[in-house]
């Protein structure tokens, strides 16, 4: 008799509210395992759902339970992590039939030298149609809109205007190493690497307890929110607001804290609720 697949090892894809998912993403496509809609739901979730840390940033618990994850993106409108946005989006691919394996990066942003854990949650995808594999990294904040295929040769890929390079290596023991690049304010710079050793929804516990509650995650000492679109990319650093543009031109202001909520309500589609609002107003975390 065989035995029933071991759920720890899946997505939790059956008990997602998948017209919750779409209508919340804005997509009205076919619901197959093809990978025109593969595109289509990246291209969708990465330039809806916005990237936040707001839940780390109050020392609350970030759940990763699918309950959790539907309450707090699709019903309450909010948005997440690279964990958070994961997790979601691997359900949603689980229950349309395709192939969801996840992976975890080594962040480095340029800073060679400088070994951080792999804490970056990205996916291993595969289409029914198509026999290429694909990188799907919907949780940095920064795209890419499209998948990327596993290919060294692939060479550089346009995305909306943004640019990005898939490079394949070897890491200090002699394994298959991949650097996803991007193209931005300094030019192409190594965003993170990854092998393609499988990760599981433990696994992505582990890490995100490091991420959300450790003295040494950037994610816990100030707001942090990233919103990602075809043509221009947004981020808030504490009170710090950058623009970005996909030639690499940019420009930065300084806000009031008292600014924060109204900002991050017009332009990151994120409003928290009035008592966060009311504390982030207070900027107390700067020093």
């Amino acid at each position: 008799m065989n035995k029933p697949a071991d759920s720890t090892y899946h997505w939790d894809g059956d008990a997602l509210d998948l017209d919750a998912y779409l209508t919340r993403i804005g997509f009205d496509g076919e619901r197959t395992a093809s990978l025109a809609t593969l595109r289509a739901l990246q291209y969708a979730h990465t330039t809806t759902i916005p990237f936040e840390n707001l839940e780390a940033v109050f020392a609350r618990p970030v759940p990763l339970d699918l309950e959790s994850l539907q309450d707090k993106i699709l019903r309450r409108r909010r948005g997440g992590y690279c964990y958070e946005h994961v997790g979601l989006f691997a359900a949603a691919l689980e229950r349309l039939g395709f192939g969801v394996t996840g992976l975890h990066a080594r962040v480095s942003m340029g800073a060679a030298g400088s070994l951080r854990p792999a804490t970056h949650a990205v996916l291993r995808v595969t289409a029914a149609d198509d026999e290429r594999i694909w990188l799907c990294d919907v949780g940095f904040g920064a795209g890419p809109l499209a998948p990327l295929e596993l290919n060294p040769r692939a060479g550089e890929v346009t995305a909306g205007e943004w640019r990005f390079r898939l490079e394949r290596g070897h890491g200090e023991l002699g394994e298959q190493l991949w650097t996803l690049h991007h193209f931005a304010r300094d030019g192409w710079i190594d965003r993170h690497s990854f092998t393609l050793n499988p990760q599981y929804r433990i696994d992505y516990a582990v890490g995100n307890h490091f991420v959300s509650t450790s003295p040494r995650s950037p994610f816990v000492t100030r707001p942090y929110a990233q919103r990602f679109l075809p043509d221009v990319h947004h981020i808030l650093d504490g009170i710090t607001l950058t623009t970005e543009y996909p030639d690499g031109t940019g420009h930065s202001r300084e806000l009031a804290p008292s600014e924060l909520p109204k900002v991050l309500a017009e332009v990151f589609d994120i409003e928290p609720a009035e008592a966060d609002a009311e504390r982030l107003a207070t900027g107390w975390w700067i020093r």
